[in-house]
């Protein structure tokens, strides 16, 4: 099978274009390499697929329509994996923008390609960012996702919208990833893991929000990468139980599906710093500092959904995860 992976030069779209490849797929990458972050990250990132040769790699960007329906029309692709997305809730404060380009208009090229080439298949990220103030815990899909604390969470409920749309109209299998604080190795700089450790190794201080009184559901990015490779095969279809006059939230008459993907095991940020000072060897100096505009409190993923539609669990506990992140970042450092 021909695989289309939008944002394959990013954390989760690296390790899930190497997944595939093992599996035998053939990858065909898409990524603009956008200079949001470090983009020696993402060279070094698509340097390690230099041995596959059923890898091809294409430096676009998705708000271009015409290279992207040129892209698809060479592809011959059956699925579409969409990983390509201005990530970041802080950033959105600073270049709101950058998210109208890629996560709108972007993702609305890739709706369109689907329809013109037929695609059998769209997964394409979310994020949990759109549960956004709701304070009913854990988070299920079946909840309220309306009220969105930041821009960066509005475009990703706005794509779950458009792509409903389109499994509506066109009768294209859609299915929706909300992510929950995903890491590990090769993660992004601009996320808490990375930039803990590198401010301990290099003995400053760390920046911590809200005092430390926050709670994330860390996702080992091995655990995502496994629950989208099982996915490709089973798209989603239209619920016979759907009813109009009391709709669920995450499913409907269309072949469209909204899907968790998180530890479903939150952890406080300071059991999580802790983790990182034991994985390092060393204590942070800590910084705390008052909340930040945008910023949801607690995160918790409810991954029974998934569990139920391909019998997908996490394994990975957040100590080994961050064990794994920190030898990951020693050898690539060279500390």
């Amino acid at each position: 099978m021909n695989i289309i992976v939008t944002g394959a030069a990013g954390f989760i779209g690296m390790h899930v274009s190497k997944r595939l490849l093992n599996h035998g797929y053939n990858v065909i990458a898409v990524d603009n390499m956008n200079t949001y972050y470090d983009k020696t990250l993402k060279q070094n990132r698509l340097s390690s697929f230099s041995n596959y040769r059923n890898f091809i790699f294409y430096e676009q960007d998705i708000s271009d329509k015409n290279a992207i329906l040129d892209i698809f029309s060479q592809a011959k692709a059956e699925c579409v994996i969409n990983l390509a997305a201005q990530a970041g809730v802080r950033y959105s404060l600073i270049d709101p923008d950058a998210y109208g380009r890629s996560n709108l208009i972007g993702f609305l090229n890739i709706l369109e390609a689907c329809r013109i080439y037929n695609i059998s298949h769209l997964i394409y990220a979310s994020s949990s960012s759109i549960y956004g103030s709701n304070e009913e815990k854990p988070f299920k899909e079946i909840h309220n996702t309306d009220h969105p604390v930041s821009l960066y969470g509005a475009t990703k409920k706005a794509n779950e919208i458009m792509a409903h749309s389109y499994s509506h109209l066109f009768q294209l299998p859609t299915t929706g990833l909300r992510f929950f604080t995903v890491y590990g190795p090769w993660g992004r700089p601009d996320m808490a893991l990375f930039k803990f450790t590198k401010a301990i190794l290099e003995d400053k201080p760390i920046n911590i929000h809200n005092h430390g009184n926050m709670v994330r559901d860390f996702t080992y990015i091995d655990d995502v990468a496994d629950a989208i490779t099982q996915l490709i095969n089973i798209p989603a279809t239209a619920d016979v139980n759907y009813n109009t006059h009391t709709p669920d939230a995450n499913i409907s008459n269309s072949p469209w599906r909204i899907f968790n993907i998180g530890n479903g095991k939150p952890t406080s940020l300071m059991y999580y710093i802790s983790a990182i000072e034991k994985a390092l060897g060393k204590e942070a100096k800590k910084n705390f500092l008052p909340f930040q505009q945008g910023e949801v409190l607690e995160t918790a993923a409810d991954t029974q959904s998934l569990e139920n539609w391909i019998g997908f669990k996490p394994k990975t506990p957040v100590v080994q995860g961050v064990e794994k992140f920190i030898e990951w970042y020693r050898s690539y450092y060279k500390i």
